[in-house]
């Protein structure tokens, strides 16, 4: 093996420390074949640390959604931060790349390259094509990338039209489920009989999404237990540190629902999800598992969005972005109670035409997110970069 070089991968939360738990692998593969190595270091999560990553910090409980939310995690941002660019004053790395994540990962990637002179890779970019902040922010990232890689052909399109070098490489859940169980081995695995109803509950990745939605969730599971008697709930847990507290909840309430670390086994074996607007919609999409989406923020936090940060779009599931229209049923603010869930969750339990039309959006949905082979062409882009910079 010829030489090695150093990636710094910088993301946070618990989706962006998936995307990079699979991205890491694809990079060292690549790498290999290339002739040289790769060490990996990185602001991330538990996922990325097992996928071989060196953690310079763990980002991945301090996310929030909502200006208030946020102002909490400000601190421990930017100390992770100072940490980072103290550690890469000896050695810096050859190349950075970011996942996400806009608000910490856009000054630190203006820092990282205006002090080492390293080419900065934005992959999976800020959905600024959705949520537009202003032309500011874009233009901020369009500046700060030597290459993008997108994840949605409207994402392409969009930052493409702003003068990003930005390549469509596919969306990384097409080949992530591809490891996830059947659905037969998957019920079995979770000692459910074939015929026995179940519903997957997946209430938050973050702390403020549990307290806004596992109350309404519950209240739900209450109400859907009275009309579906021999249901079973299953809510994975991607955090351990939230394990107590939830356990707690769903104690109280006496339901039959159990917690699991292993979402994948879950979401396969589910008739219905009932999940909070993130990555799970799109897995379950793949999986073709019909969901209800849900999402809520404090009322501050609403009030700011709604009236001076102008906060409005269409939709907030990835499944109806990406397709354009309404595929999967959401529920936002005010309209999330346990009642509409219920309903909602119930009706797509059956075998009826809410199902059946579901079913055959995701199929529509599908040809939009890339053919297998996205995690390859991801790494294959980031060392083309890697190999054209200046420095290495």
């Amino acid at each position: 093996m010829g030489r090695s070089y150093r990636i710094f991968i910088s993301t946070g939360e618990v989706s962006g420390d998936l995307q990079g738990s699979l991205l890491i692998p694809a990079l060292v593969m690549a790498a290999q074949s290339r002739g040289y190595s790769l060490e990996i270091l990185a602001l991330g999560g538990p996922r990325m640390a097992a996928a071989g990553a060196q953690l310079l910090g763990n980002t991945s409980k301090i996310g929030a959604i909502g200006p208030v939310n946020a102002i909490p995690f400000v601190w421990p941002t930017l100390k992770l931060q100072k940490q980072v660019m103290d550690q890469f004053q000896q050695i810096p790395p050859d190349l950075t790349v970011l996942i996400d994540y806009i608000g910490p990962n856009l000054p630190l990637g203006k820092r990282l390259k205006q002090k080492f002179q390293i080419p900065v890779v934005y992959y999976i970019a800020p959905p600024e094509w959705i949520w537009s902040q202003g032309l500011g922010v874009t233009q901020q990232v369009v500046t700060l990338s030597d290459k993008m890689l997108a994840i949605f052909p409207q994402e392409a399109t969009y930052y493409q039209e702003m003068g990003a070098d930005i390549s469509w490489v596919g969306h990384p859940l097409v080949d992530h489920v591809q490891q996830f169980p059947p659905r037969a081995q998957a019920r079995q695995q979770l000692g459910l009989h074939p015929s026995q109803p179940m519903m997957a509950l997946m209430p938050a990745s973050r702390q403020q999404e549990l307290d806004h939605l596992l109350p309404v969730i519950l209240a739900a599971a209450q109400q859907i237990c009275h009309q579906v008697p021999d249901i079973q709930f299953w809510m994975p847990l991607a955090l351990s540190a939230y394990r107590a507290d939830v356990t707690r909840a769903i104690q109280q309430t006496g339901l039959p629902i159990s917690i699991s670390p292993d979402s994948q086994t879950v979401i396969a074996a589910a008739d219905v999800v009932i999940t909070k607007s993130g990555t799970t919609n799109l897995e379950a999409a793949l999986l073709h598992v019909p969901q209800v989406v849900i999402y809520r923020v404090g009322a501050i936090s609403g009030w700011l969005y709604q009236h001076l940060l102008n906060f409005e779009v269409e939709f907030i599931s990835p499944v109806n972005l990406v397709a354009g229209r309404e595929i999967v049923p959401e529920l936002l603010q005010q309209e999330v109670t346990p009642g509409k869930i219920t309903q909602l969750a119930c009706e797509l339990l059956e075998e009826g035409e809410a199902r059946h039309r579901m079913i055959a959006g995701y199929q529509e949905l599908r040809s939009q997110l890339g053919p297998p082979g996205v995690l390859q062409r991801a790494a294959a882009a980031i060392l083309d970069v890697l190999e054209q910079s200046p420095s290495v």
